[in-house]
């Protein structure tokens, strides 16, 4: 879908303009999207397999949950939506537990061009992975990882493990950190 979203600067401040997405990649520009990390007591990880129809990273495993904010959208709506629209889980703003925001500047050889700041939220998966309901445009499969097996992946970023999007392990190690202090 090519919703509207908001354009930022480099600094994160609403610039007042909107574009289309298919635009907003095409031509650089900043933008928002949130990410949402679900984990259970049982220090497991939920990873979303992204669907084999998406452009970048199809079929790869990545975060729980993310997407684009909408134009107008505040942050924590746009998680909220992205988490009802991918795994069909209604949480509230109140769930969400926020762990920073991080830069994302990547190009890919299909000409986009993503410079994204990542609003990064985690937040306890109280429900049974049978009872989330995947958005087949989005999400191919789900699954729950222990704490060691995500270490083992963020571990083998960059060794053609083809399994985990590649990224900043910086950025996972943080995530990790942050919902073992959570269970803690």
């Amino acid at each position: 879908m090519d919703e509207y979203l908001d354009i930022v600067d480099a600094h994160r401040k609403p610039t007042g303009k909107t574009e289309l997405k298919s635009v907003i990649h095409a031509k650089g520009y900043y933008h928002n999207t949130a990410h949402i990390w679900f984990y259970t007591k049982d220090c497991k990880i939920l990873l979303s397999q992204r669907s084999a129809k998406k452009n970048i990273c199809p079929l790869l495993w990545d975060v729980s949950v993310a997407g684009h904010i909408d134009a107008g959208e505040t942050i924590e709506s746009g998680a909220i939506r992205e988490v009802e629209e991918e795994i069909g889980l209604s949480i509230s703003e109140k769930a969400l537990h926020k762990i920073g925001v991080f830069e994302c500047f990547q190009s890919y050889d299909n000409g986009i061009i993503d410079n994204e700041f990542h609003n990064t939220f985690i937040a306890e998966l109280n429900v049974p992975l049978e009872k989330l309901v995947k958005q087949e445009e989005e999400v191919e499969a789900l699954k729950l990882v222990s704490f060691e097996a995500f270490k083992t992946l963020i571990a083998t970023i960059g060794h053609n493990n083809n399994h985990f999007v590649p990224s900043n392990k910086a950025y996972y190690d943080l995530v990790l950190k942050a919902i073992t202090k959570q269970i803690k």
